[in-house]
């Protein structure tokens, strides 16, 4: 199982300890802003005089299970929220771009993504052996 499996599954009190007010702003900014850890870890407020403290401080603390359980709640929670621009933009892209390639790999993703996955397909490797035999006579041939 993955680790991300792992940490799906996993409750609070098996993360073993409760978010602090700081792990939780700096996983707030990560989701809501992207960019670096370090600048992340500044706008939360690890050691905003100091960037590669905060940079270190930020990464050690994104490291502890608990806070990484939030860290995927929060992005999956972003992701549902902020799922429909994605479509919008597969359904615009199929409908109405100027190369046929990418409305074509547009309307594949929409299809894939709605459960119309095209089968895959499989090359079959191996051997046979075919013997014809032809009989070219006819009937009896006795003198």
């Amino acid at each position: 199982m993955s680790d991300l499996a792992k940490l799906s599954r996993m409750s609070a009190a098996e993360a073993g300890a409760e978010l602090t007010p700081l792990q939780r702003r700096l996983v707030d900014v990560l989701v809501a802003e992207g960019g670096t850890i370090g600048d992340a870890g500044i706008k939360a407020g690890y050691a905003p005089t100091n960037p590669e403290s905060a940079r270190v401080s930020a990464s050690n603390a994104l490291r502890l299970p608990h806070v990484q359980m939030y860290m995927f709640k929060r992005v999956a929670e972003d992701i549902g929220i902020h799922g429909f621009v994605g479509l919008n933009v597969l359904r615009t892209l199929a409908q109405s771009a100027k190369s046929e390639f990418v409305r074509l790999e547009a309307s594949k993703d929409l299809l894939d993504r709605g459960g119309f996955k095209a089968p895959e397909r499989q090359q079959q490797s191996g051997s046979l052996d075919v013997k014809i035999n032809i009989d070219l006579t006819q009937g009896d041939t006795s003198d």
